[in-house]
């Protein structure tokens, strides 16, 4: 975090003396620091090991979708391949 977005936040924190909505502005600042990071990223604070987790959920549900996909529709498949071969050969 840096320095001006600590100064910011204390800053908040001192005018929530006068008006009590500042409080909660500065509650907003600390908690969008502490749940995004710096990085602005909800998983993994914007780190490497963030980015990779996201890939590999995103890799396993493809793979899930291919399997399950690939599957169910094999059989037609190579029907349609046969049909046009037959087709065009």
């Amino acid at each position: 975090m840096s320095v001006l977005y600590l100064v910011l936040i204390v800053f908040l924190f001192g005018l929530g003396f006068l008006n009590p909505i500042w409080w909660v502005a500065a509650a907003v600042l600390v908690f969008g620091a502490t749940r995004y990071g710096r990085g602005g990223r909800g998983r993994g604070g914007g780190s490497d090991f963030g980015e990779y987790q996201d890939y590999r959920d995103r890799r396993e549900r493809q793979d899930r979708w291919d399997r399950r996909y690939s599957r169910q529709h094999r059989e037609r498949w190579n029907r349609e391949d046969r049909r046009d071969r037959e087709r065009h050969g």
